[in-house]
């Protein structure tokens, strides 16, 4: 379950960093000013169902995240959340903004 690499979308010069629970991402990127990026995490374990509280669900949701990053930021990701705990399956960067 651990693991580093490039990110799966465009900023392929972006290192992710998966653990059991959450993901981190480092970005080195000198790209167009005012991009940002976003880190996902994709999970496998107990969620909330969407828009139907207090509905629980066993099954594969996207974790929250610390909010969007600049190039030369990082970000962080959490299978863990007030209505959620899981393991990470994946994790990786999309342009938020471009």
């Amino acid at each position: 379950m651990l693991g580093t690499g490039s990110a799966q979308a465009a900023p392929q010069d972006c290192a992710v960093t998966r653990d059991l629970v959450g993901a981190s991402a480092t970005c080195f990127d000198d790209g167009p000013a005012g991009r940002e990026y976003a880190l996902i995490v994709e999970c496998f374990g107990l969620h909330g169902v969407p828009n139907a509280f207090p509905l629980m669900a066993i099954g594969p949701y996207q974790g929250s995240w610390s909010g969007s990053f600049g190039p030369s930021g990082n970000g962080t990701a959490s299978c863990l959340g007030p209505m959620s705990v899981g393991t990470a399956t994946n994790a990786y960067v999309k342009i938020y903004r471009d």
